[in-house]
């Protein structure tokens, strides 16, 4: 609740601001909320289900984000463009006021960890298991977001689609997000460590075919489906795999996940706007996305094949869900 505050409060703020430099320092406090945000509800929303249900729990819960690529996007575009910046603001307050109530109405009360504080949170992080998965996020999920940073160019200069025709193969791209994110939670919950592998593989194999698809309208409009799909279809299984391998830590390590998120998003620009500088194509970030991807899927493997080889450990009887037909403890 605190957090989904401070996020209105930051809106708040923002539309309020008087000059750039203080509208700059609310969108920073807006942001700040961000990871913990979604780490905590990820971990909410696992506890909620019995276990052989948690990465669908994840994936419902990141629907949102995926179904606002589609709609509160073009929407609070189209409200920007009619009423102004401030109005679209003051709409993203109300929405999260609103979202800050449902939680506080809908959210039953979920107990505390045995073990708390800083200290033993950090504890987790001595898990080799955890830097890998970590490390999986930020190398292979920058490959989604080497070809993304460049696609508006590449649709317009490459595929000959109208500049205004390009926000509708961006809408298609968040369907793909949200049909991935769909399908990811239900394969997750059924194979973990195979859904990750096949997802970065399959993100690989189609960014790769994106170089030479991009030279048709239609064919590039079906490719950019493919990669928010097999991109999306990672998160809710590298999530849960995080929060698997961080029992006693979860919501810090869930947390983390998203800042491997954040650092995937700046190396994959940076490496896409480097293979642009060079001057190899509009195509080429969609080739070192196919290379981050597979490095990606690399590094899962190699995780998956080290967690083969350490000896089992002595049988745990899995807790119960925390909360039964929505009831608080």
């Amino acid at each position: 609740m605190a957090l989904a505050g401070l996020f209105a409060t930051g809106n708040l703020l923002c539309a309020l601001a008087p000059d750039f430099w203080t509208l700059a320092a609310a969108r920073l406090v807006t942001g700040l909320p961000h990871g913990a945000f979604f780490g905590a509800g990820a971990v909410a929303a696992a506890e909620l289900v019995a276990p052989d249900r948690r990465a669908r729990a994840v994936a419902v819960m990141f629907s949102g984000l995926t179904v606002a690529n589609i709609v509160g996007v073009p929407a609070a575009t189209l409200l920007g463009q009619h009423l102004g910046w401030r109005a679209t603001m003051l709409v993203v307050v109300l929405i999260a006021a609103a979202g800050t109530l449902a939680i506080a109405r809908l959210v039953p009360t979920l107990p505390s960890p045995g073990h708390t504080g800083l200290r033993h949170e950090l504890r987790t992080f001595r898990s080799g298991q955890l830097w890998l998965a970590l490390a999986t996020v930020v190398f292979g999920c920058g490959g989604m977001f080497a070809c993304y940073s460049y696609i508006a160019p590449l649709l317009t200069e490459v595929s000959g689609y109208a500049t205004g025709s390009v926000t509708v193969v961006l809408a298609l791209f968040g369907v793909g997000m949200t049909i991935g994110n769909v399908l990811g939670g239900f394969a997750a919950d059924r194979a973990l460590r195979p859904t990750v592998c096949a997802s970065f593989v399959l993100l690989s194999a189609t960014l790769a075919l994106f170089a030479v698809t991009a030279h048709a309208r239609w064919s590039a409009a079906v490719t950019v489906v493919l990669i928010g799909l097999f991109g999306f279809a990672i998160v809710p299984a590298v999530q849960t795999l995080v929060m698997r391998k961080a029992r006693s830590a979860p919501t810090l390590a869930s947390a983390t996940v998203q800042g491997a998120f954040n650092l995937a998003n700046a190396q994959g620009a940076y490496l896409g706007g480097l293979a642009l500088d060079a001057g190899l194509g509009w195509t080429a970030p969609t080739l070192v996305g196919a290379v981050l991807a597979a490095s990606g899927a690399l590094i899962a493997v190699l995780a998956w094949a080290a967690d083969r080889r350490r000896p089992a450990a002595p049988a745990v009887r899995e807790a119960e869900p925390a909360v039964l037909a929505g009831a608080p403890l």
